[in-house]
């Protein structure tokens, strides 16, 4: 096979991985909103579902612990804010990691892609322009902060492309088990809630898998830019 089409072929599987993602992590306002229990206990019981390790190195590790800054904002913000607020937050995604791609790695956003984001957030302001605003501004901050989270830890595996994937998805979950016990009470939440964050947590670990194969493929922005697919889809699911 020549080069070229050799990158033509993993730049396509680089997009179906992180569309995947994005299909996935769209049903994550419906477990976070169908259930009582609060933002500690889904996240103590959606981490302990996932158990995967692998070695890894320093850039595993930073993954790993931002990820789990970011995972601690997830659920919170859907619990605080409104999800319209968290969409339209999370739409500028895009911009940021080709920011950041370009401040770290020095990696161009084309034509097509800047076009791309600029749609996405214009899109996405039209559609929740009556509901914006009127969520709680301490969700509307942890949305951001999980942004945030997102464009790094794309661009990390951008930069280091042997970065695993499993481990740091594992390891993010298990280190907000300790805060989640002391902060939540994990061990009350009833069994219909419990089967649904059990279920949540294993969604969760097939979407960060999948983005982070799939980022390893295509520029930071261009997979800012799918996982933005999240954004049309999530309505249909909740």
């Amino acid at each position: 096979m020549k080069k070229s089409e050799s990158g033509a072929s993993n730049h396509l599987t680089g997009v179906v991985l992180v569309v995947l993602s994005a299909l996935v992590f769209s049903t994550s306002g419906v477990f976070t909103k169908g259930v009582h229990a609060g933002a500690w206990e889904i996240i103590f019981w959606r981490g302990s579902f996932k158990r995967e390790f692998v070695r890894m190195g320093a850039s595993g590790w930073a993954v790993a612990l931002i990820g789990a800054s970011g995972s601690a904002a997830f659920t919170p913000a859907f619990k605080l804010t409104t999800m319209a607020n968290v969409m339209l937050i999370y739409a500028a995604a895009p911009l940021q990691a080709a920011i950041l791609a370009w401040l770290w790695i020095r990696e161009r956003m084309s034509h097509r892609v800047a076009l791309g984001c600029v749609g996405a957030i214009s899109g996405v302001a039209i559609i929740v322009q009556g509901s914006f605003g009127a969520g709680d501004l301490r969700g509307d901050l942890l949305a951001l902060w999980m942004t945030m989270v997102m464009a790094t830890v794309m661009v990390i595996y951008r930069r280091f492309p042997h970065t695993p994937a499993a481990g740091p998805a594992a390891l993010s979950s298990i280190v907000l088990l300790p805060p989640a016990i002391l902060f939540g009470a994990p061990f009350a939440v009833p069994l219909g809630e419990f089967v649904a964050m059990a279920a949540f947590g294993l969604i969760f670990a097939i979407a960060s898998v999948t983005l982070a194969e799939g980022v390893k493929r295509i520029p930071a922005a261009e997979t800012a830019l799918l996982s933005a697919l999240e954004t049309p889809l999530a309505p249909v699911f909740g």
